[in-house]
């Protein structure tokens, strides 16, 4: 799958680039009970907290005409607000991240949404960027996920990473928690193994499609959004970013992160 991103290390600089002939703003749900990591939006990388990063780090694109926190906890409100971000009260019952993003949406006048987990403060800009771009020529696409070559042998037997294989048209075909495609006929290496990033712009109608959609049991199974879309016969386009990137878990994930970050020049940008 060819790498269409170049490994960044300034703020970009592509203001001069047209937005998307449609309104596309950004929701980031975030939720205090994770089951991994209690509060961990909340939880402090570099002297903000980690949802600071990310609802930063999302405003700096310009595909964006708008960006919002979804989330169904106090504690969350006020600290969003406390750093200027606007924010959306959703229900308490959510099990899905997708779901949120659904109800926050619900009043907003979009036709592209784009989800963005609580957990990845290593987003970039270009990133989302890249993950609108194929909107543009294919009126039909409904759903398009980022993803990002494993890199790390540790990481693909991973369970928080998730797996994704894809067709030979970038497709995906599966994603899963376990470590896939398998390695008996060749070693790491040698694999072309890939992860999904969770940067994932819907067409408004496929999210409401999505929330109207009865769970699917490898969803359950997997504990991946996506797979129900996936059971469901609904294509999710697949788009490689070259730039490094890490999911945030558990606390030993964030102090990874907090690594990775310390020298990444985009932080003089917010």
């Amino acid at each position: 799958m060819a790498n269409n991103q170049e490994q960044g290390t300034n703020r970009p600089t592509n203001a001069n680039k047209p937005k998307l002939p449609m309104k596309t703003i950004a929701v980031i749900p975030a939720r205090m009970g994770s089951s991994r990591f209690p509060g961990k939006p909340l939880a402090k990388l570099l002297g903000r907290t980690m949802l600071e990063h990310i609802y930063k780090r999302v405003t700096l694109s310009n595909a964006l005409d708008a960006t919002y926190i979804a989330t169904c906890d106090e504690e969350i409100r006020q600290a969003a607000q406390s750093f200027g971000a606007a924010v959306i009260m959703t229900a308490d019952t959510h099990e899905r991240a997708s779901d949120r993003v659904a109800e926050a949406v619900a009043g907003i006048d979009a036709e592209l949404i784009v989800m963005v987990q609580g957990d990845e403060p290593m987003t970039r800009p270009e990133m989302i960027d890249a993950a609108v771009a194929p909107f543009r020529d294919d009126p039909q696409l409904g759903c398009v996920n980022l993803v990002r070559r494993i890199e790390n042998e540790v990481d693909f037997y991973d369970v928080n990473t998730i797996k994704v294989v894809m067709n030979q048209q970038g497709d995906a075909l599966y994603m899963s928690r376990q470590p896939i495609p398998t390695l008996a006929k060749s070693g790491f290496a040698q694999t072309l193994a890939y992860k999904q990033v969770c940067i994932i712009p819907f067409r408004r109608t496929t999210l409401f499609d999505y929330t109207r959609l009865p769970s699917t049991p490898l969803e359950r199974l997997e504990s991946v959004d996506m797979l129900r879309l996936l059971e469901h016969g609904y294509r999710v386009k697949m788009v490689e970013t070259g730039f490094d990137t890490q999911a945030v878990d558990t606390e030993t994930d964030l102090a990874r992160v907090a690594g990775l970050m310390a020298t990444d020049p985009l932080l003089a940008s917010y």
